[in-house]
């Protein structure tokens, strides 16, 4: 009486065909990312060491260690992160709980759209312009830094408006009919829950911000440093930048030293990810919808 008919034979057949290509195409975008780290680890893995992560350059920068390239890095993310981060989430609070539909409004959506796919050079060139020359910062951490986060500000734009647009709305009209105003209902209701989303912008952003190298090479980062920064206004190096003076500009380089490099910053990247995403995930498990 219940057997199976042809037709949901077949569409148990197609079903089973699409998870697996589905499937595959997972495994060949984690493919690419595994490989990249088997390589790094078999090429550089003998470069590290407490010496190569906490001791200078030495003789020439073809041998010693990242120190300073290590701490500029944090310098710059830290300082990015300060600024962009704020102003990002104010921003979405704006376009997603204030801002009316109108033409003002699709004006500053389409600004932001095209902010995202400017190529890192134009802000790099737009920092030196900016930062470096009108507001007299200099080539600096404070130039390169803004510079950075003028370049990552969309993602954490868009990424936090889409949390905020996520939570219900029956929240905020049960916080209304509270008697609360519409600023106590986005800071006590919709922020608290949107909080796990805007996460995501900043480890989105986080990854970009340590990997950059154009942003940076014009701002405020330096091809050698003798002495390590002690104030935003400094140059500093970056690992980023140091990878590329390593790997083309510096005659002689052992083999493995770029591999080290290379391999001290994405586990770096993979750290800070690491770290944001276990966050995010606790604050989502104290969701209670």
């Amino acid at each position: 009486m219940f057997a199976q008919t042809k037709l949901n034979i077949h569409d148990r057949h197609v079903q089973s065909l699409v998870r697996t290509l589905f499937m595959l195409m997972t495994a060949l975008l984690i493919l690419p990312v595994l490989a990249i780290l088997a390589t790094l680890i078999v090429k550089g893995g003998s470069m590290i060491s407490w010496d190569f992560l906490f001791s200078d350059p030495t003789d020439g920068m073809t041998a010693g260690g990242i120190f300073p390239a290590l701490l500029g890095t944090i310098w710059l993310v830290a300082v990015a992160l300060m600024v962009s981060v704020p102003l990002g989430i104010a921003a979405a609070i704006y376009l997603s709980e204030f801002a009316p539909d109108n033409w003002m409004t699709r004006i500053i959506n389409l600004a932001i759209i095209n902010l995202a796919g400017v190529p890192s050079i134009v802000h790099a060139l737009f920092g030196v312009g900016a930062f470096v020359l009108f507001f007299g910062f200099g080539t600096s951490i404070l130039a390169a830094s803004l510079t950075l986060a003028i370049m990552t500000l969309p993602v954490v734009i868009v990424a936090s408006r889409e949390s905020l647009q996520a939570v219900p709305q029956a929240f905020r009209e049960a916080c209304w009919n509270m008697g609360a105003t519409r600023w106590q209902t986005i800071m006590k209701v919709v922020l608290p829950n949107a909080i796990s989303g805007i996460l995501t912008g900043v480890i989105l952003e986080v990854s970009r911000t340590t990997g950059e190298t154009a942003p940076i090479m014009f701002t405020g980062a330096a091809f050698f440093l003798p002495f390590l920064p002690e104030s935003v206004f400094d140059q500093t190096m970056a690992l980023s930048l140091h990878l590329f003076v390593v790997s083309t500009q510096v005659p002689n380089v052992p083999e493995a030293l770029p591999y080290g490099v290379a391999l001290v910053l994405i586990s770096m990247v993979l750290l800070m990810n690491s770290i944001s995403i276990a966050f995010r995930m606790y604050l989502r498990g104290k969701k209670k919808w």
